[in-house]
């Protein structure tokens, strides 16, 4: 998913130069995708960045096939995009089978995507995967984030809070604002790295039309993802499964977490 607006980061986050070659995250995800056993890579844009980003893979060719989808030109027309579960709708036509959903402006590691390509081999249809990264390896130098907290259960997830405001305080601690509380540093975290049956590509779709129905007349309501795999939950229709991961994740926010991104991945890659 790369159709972000990125209003805080102020430009095209998706193709900030993070490693030492100009590569962008997108760059990394897609070459430690390949080499887990993607054999193609859907890359859901929007039309007025979609020249950059070929432009940039270009520079930066990968061995895999990659197709582009627009996600501004499906649906209803508005200038802030209609959400993660919308930007995966749009990309149906391009995928064939059970199929992995990532961020591209976050960076997973190399081991994450071996973990859930392995953990997905037969998956069936009414099963789906998460990457369950620990808070702390998720957190940003300075300032405050929001992230989906889960509840686990062996390996099974049965619940997913999007809590803000988490941040680490001058005593170690690790507390968010909404809802309030403490957190624990191997609380379990989503950062948006998902494997998905086709057939979830169903109920997107149906799900969408009943969101335009409620919601297409604000301008600001998302079609989001967890929302439609926590209704799907409840109704007993898609189990999750957790599978752990050890790596920290690094993103931007701000033009301010670039260097610390850059030194960050500098470490990760050598």
């Amino acid at each position: 998913m790369a159709a972000g607006l990125g209003s805080r980061f102020g430009g095209t986050k998706q193709l900030a130069e993070i490693g030492s070659n100009g590569e962008a995250f997108l760059d990394f995800a897609i070459t430690d995708a390949a080499d887990a056993g993607a054999d193609k890579v859907v890359l859901v844009v929007r039309s007025d960045i979609e020249t950059d980003v070929r432009h940039h893979l270009a520079k930066h060719p990968h061995d895999i096939e990659i197709a582009f989808v627009l996600q501004d030109t499906h649906g209803p027309r508005r200038k802030k995009p209609w959400g993660t579960g919308h930007a995966v709708l749009t990309a149906a036509p391009e995928v064939d089978g059970a199929f992995i959903v990532i961020n591209a402006d976050d960076y997973y590691g190399r081991s994450t995507y071996a973990a859930v390509a392995e953990a997905a081999v037969d998956l069936p249809d009414d099963r789906s995967l998460l990457a369950g990264f620990r808070l702390d390896q998720t957190l940003p130098e300075a300032g405050e984030v929001s992230r989906g907290i889960c509840g686990v259960e062996g390996s099974e997830m049965i619940s997913l809070v999007e809590t803000h405001g988490i941040g680490r305080r001058e005593d170690g601690s690790i507390t968010a604002t909404d809802p309030a509380g403490p957190l624990a540093d191997d609380a379990v975290a989503s950062m948006n790295c998902w494997v998905f049956p086709h057939c979830l590509f169903d109920e997107l779709d149906r799900g969408f039309a009943d969101f335009l129905a409620d919601h297409g007349h604000e301008e600001k309501a998302e079609y989001l993802l967890p929302s439609v795999v926590h209704e799907l939950m409840a109704a007993g229709e898609l189990t999750v499964g957790v599978v752990p991961t050890s790596e920290p994740w690094v993103g931007v926010t701000n033009p301010d977490d670039l260097e610390v991104a850059r030194r960050r991945i500098a470490e990760l890659r050598g």
